[in-house]
């Protein structure tokens, strides 16, 4: 096995936490362009919360801006954000531009893997050429690609780097011999090889897309039970007593993965003439749930006899979920742009949030949350364990002695534990 020189090409959500468990075991070099992060990173601290300040300062991770330190490196790892654009179809641009700093420095004999969520194919028909391009060398003969796909889940401290099975693949038998031992120092879960790179993608594009499947059906239950004035969540909770019945939830579907990963394969679909169904189907159903639960919000303050105009409304969580900072394609955007079309006097709280992100990029004001007024309607939208502690000792934030509006889109409370004139609806 080649002596190891390890970069991490993205210091995101995904990369970081890699170069850290890396950075454990051997020296790395960690860039990202953006030199606010890397001056961040080097103090020690890191705004997603996915690295502690102790690892930071314990690791061996040379934080840099300056791509000319991956030239000392042989075993680069690319993790850059795959969004998608404001149509719905793949921005590979991050990817792209990643794809040629590299090349830009990379040296012969050098293995390139790529944790970047992508469509199958687009590893060899997109990353590849820009690498060769770049670098004046051929893929298989000066260097090699791999592509092993991410599985991190922001917040999550038991499912992690080490503790999740790492899928491998590569063009070349001895790269992907060389990849696998790689992650196996610093994946106690095993890695898992397969046999091409397009596999690999393809697994990773089909997880995220089976759950967002799964969430859509458990949506439109919700939609078809509020018509047929049925509770959903005691339907759920008894369904459940089922051994194989899969415990899915409605709720809104945002984020960087769940909501994403699926326009992935149908734009691959699409390109080579086929039309999905079901994945787009339940793509328009999870899109839609906000104007639902506005649209019942509305039919639910004019039944309690709540005046429309100029009723406050506290909104709880801005992040796309619980227990993280992410702002990123937060479906809870949706419902205050709902929201917006009444006259409502709206206070929006998150305490993970940054309020300069939320304001410079999605032009929303928050509020501290010690500082909510009492509302007429308390909207649970992210179930951060600090709202959940807070909103027991704080009689849910609704204005005292008067009917009041609970809507609880994670289904953390008991239905049967609010006040009496606090009426209580969840998705």
């Amino acid at each position: 096995m080649m002596d190891l020189n390890i970069a991490v090409v993205g210091l995101g959500y995904v990369g970081l936490p890699v170069a850290a468990e890396f950075g454990k075991e051997l020296p790395v070099v960690g860039f990202d362009i953006s030199e606010e992060r890397i001056a961040e990173l080097q103090s020690g601290f890191d705004r997603t919360n996915e690295v502690d300040t102790r690892t930071l300062q314990e690791t061996k991770i040379d934080f840099t801006a300056n791509p000319a330190k991956i030239k000392s490196s042989n075993f680069i790892i690319v993790a850059v954000p795959t969004p998608i654009n404001d149509s719905n179809q793949p921005d590979l641009s991050a990817l792209l531009n990643a794809s040629q700093l590299v090349g830009e420095n990379i040296t012969k004999g050098a293995i390139v893997v790529f944790e970047s969520t992508v469509y199958p194919g687009a590893t060899e028909e997109e990353c590849i050429p820009v690498l060769e391009r770049a670098s004046g060398l051929k893929e298989g003969v000066d260097f090699f690609v791999g592509y092993s796909p991410e599985r991190i889940n922001p917040g999550d401290r038991v499912h992690t780097f080490r503790t999740i099975t790492k899928v491998v693949s590569a063009n070349h038998p001895e790269a992907l011999r060389t990849i696998a031992n790689t992650y196996n120092r610093v994946v106690d879960a095993g890695v898992y090889p397969v046999d091409s790179i397009k596999v690999a993608e393809a697994a990773k594009v089909i997880e995220n897309t089976q759950r967002d499947l799964n969430i859509a059906l458990m949506n439109e239950l919700s939609m078809l039970f509020r018509i047929l004035e049925i509770d959903t969540d005691q339907v759920l909770k008894a369904a459940g007593t089922k051994w194989n019945f899969l415990d899915f939830r409605p709720g809104l579907v945002g984020g960087h993965c769940i909501g994403v990963d699926p326009y992935y394969l149908t734009y691959k679909a699409e390109s080579v003439g086929y039309t999905p169904q079901i994945i787009l189907s339940g793509r328009r159903v999870n899109d839609n749930v906000s104007k639902f639960v506005v649209s019942n919000i509305v039919k639910e303050l004019i039944c309690q006899g709540i005046d429309l105009n100029g009723a406050k409304i506290s909104i709880l969580g801005l992040t796309f979920k619980e227990n993280v900072p992410d702002l990123r394609n937060s479906k809870v955007f949706d419902i205050v742009d709902e929201l917006k079309q009444y006259n409502f006097d709206m206070q929006i709280a998150d305490p993970l949030a940054d309020p300069a992100e939320a304001k410079t990029h999605y032009g929303v004001d928050l509020v501290p949350h010690s500082e909510l007024e009492p509302a007429d309607l308390v909207i649970l939208a992210v179930a951060h364990d600090e709202f959940q502690a807070n909103l027991q000792a704080q009689h849910y934030l609704v204005k005292p002695n008067q009917k009041t509006l609970f809507v609880d889109l994670k289904r953390v409370f008991d239905k049967k534990e609010m006040p009496e004139l606090v009426h209580y609806w969840g998705l």
